[in-house]
């Protein structure tokens, strides 16, 4: 189902934002990070998400265009159940080039990058949340799905998903997200790219 980014609930929501029945777009404000505790030390629940309740199993999708400079400038999705439970993936700008990057956290933050593919300024990803696991997909042209990562995620009635973005060492990173949908939890065998 398509979803119209004017009914979302935000937490943290930017200064400079406009959402309208296509798409939404945001301008980060200063400083914006979600983490905890692993290695750095710190915890941050200060970046930009705009949520949507979704069942205890689905499928989310979206479109992601941007033009990410700084470390760590990102922008992606999000699936939260609280502030300790939630996970982040998307682009992120590090090492001086663009990674896919995934944060799964349950208390403590990890962190994993990938890069199946080169042109992450026009992305598309796919979440699913089922039977206590959580699959992320990205694709450049919305057809080939490679696997970005596998985890265990707590199980729960409901979750909120929804278009993330942070910088955590700036502000003014300006991100477009589309094409965002909400289904049932796909039944696609795993090695299944489409």
């Amino acid at each position: 189902m398509s979803i119209d980014m004017r009914t979302g609930t935000w937490l943290n929501p930017p200064a400079d934002w406009v959402a309208d029945g296509t798409g939404l777009t945001i301008t980060t404000d200063e400083q914006t990070d979600f983490w905890r505790k692993t290695h750095y030390g710190f915890m941050r629940d200060t970046g930009h998400f705009l949520g949507f309740p979704t069942a205890s199993e689905f499928t989310a999708q979206i479109r992601i265009q941007g033009e990410f400079r700084t470390l760590y400038d990102q922008a992606g999705l999000m699936v939260r159940i609280d502030e300790t439970r939630w996970i982040k993936t998307g682009v992120e700008f590090t090492d001086g080039e663009l990674f896919l990057s995934t944060v799964v956290t349950d208390d403590k933050s990890d962190w994993s990058v990938s890069q199946p593919f080169k042109e992450l300024e026009d992305f598309y990803l796919r979440v699913t949340v089922s039977k206590g696991s959580l699959r992320i997909q990205a694709s450049c042209d919305g057809i080939f799905w490679p696997l970005l990562r596998l985890a265990p995620f707590p199980e729960a009635d409901s979750y909120e998903v929804g278009p993330t973005a942070c910088t955590p060492e700036r502000s003014g990173l300006q991100a477009r997200f589309s094409e965002f949908t909400i289904g049932p939890a796909t039944t696609k065998e795993l090695h299944d790219l489409s």
